[in-house]
């Protein structure tokens, strides 16, 4: 049996589409790539896949019969955006389809330690973003709040931001990955921004801004200055605590 690079857009549907098609002509996968990062070697064979959400949705309906929370779990092995995600993301299916009981909590799988090892990335980074986003309130009454996460887990956190403000039009963006979630006080959408990467909390000019946000902002910087106790800092603590990644959007810094 020859062996396929299978290329796709990028998207998780488009990977999905890959996997219909590997078990649709039997021809098991070399690598799967997406194809803008990929450049096809002078020998081989290389397939692009192009996205087809009928055939997507067959192969999530099956997976989600399954064992719906895996298929949580193998969504966000896709958002981690690791290197090796479309061949975990493919053997993982590839042993639900076989062996289903075994995605239980067999961690002698190599593959199934990973996607345990990824989720417990993602979450973390979740939590972090619930922790760590800082909003300000724009002159059009919209609030602002960019973020550059080590993951894409711009799809897990918009229910947890629709709930906590539900009562005012706010936008996430992903400075990394150029979109963000708008939230218009009945729904969310994500859209596509193209702003500068160096945006972040201090670089908004003045004239974007609400008139009381930046008064706002220097009474929160002098009340966490207040609350800060100099003889008790730990910054070794505070670093594991609040990756100085994470310092730019951060006001109080």
């Amino acid at each position: 049996m020859r062996e396929t690079v299978y290329t796709y857009d990028g998207t998780f549907e488009g990977l999905i589409s890959v996997i219909f098609e590997i078990y649709s002509t039997k021809q098991q996968p070399l690598e799967i790539k997406q194809q803008k990062n990929y450049t096809p070697p002078l020998f081989g064979e290389t397939f692009h896949v192009i996205s087809d959400s009928v055939r997507a949705n067959r192969v999530i309906k099956k997976i989600k019969a399954l064992d719906k929370r895996f298929f949580g779990q193998l969504f966000r092995v896709f958002l981690s955006e690791k290197e090796d995600r479309e061949m975990l993301i493919f053997r993982s299916i590839e042993l639900l389809l076989t062996k289903p009981a075994a995605v239980k909590g067999d961690y002698r799988n190599p593959n199934l330690l990973r996607v345990k090892q990824i989720n417990k990335e993602i979450s973390r980074e979740v939590h972090r973003m619930h922790a760590f986003v800082r909003f300000q309130r724009l002159a059009d009454d919209i609030w602002f709040a960019a973020i550059e996460p080590d993951f894409d887990v711009m799809p897990l956190i918009g229910n947890h931001f629709e709930k906590r403000y539900a009562d005012q039009k706010w936008v996430i963006y992903d400075v990394k990955r150029k979109y963000g979630l708008y939230y218009d006080l009945h729904q969310m959408e994500f859209i596509e921004l193209n702003l500068d990467n160096s945006l972040n909390a201090e670089k908004l000019s003045s004239d974007l801004l609400h008139i009381d946000e930046m008064e706002y902002q220097q009474l929160w910087k002098e009340y966490f200055d207040s609350v800060n106790i100099k003889a008790r800092k730990n910054m070794k603590l505070h670093i594991q605590q609040v990756p100085k990644r994470y310092w730019k959007y951060l006001f109080e810094k």
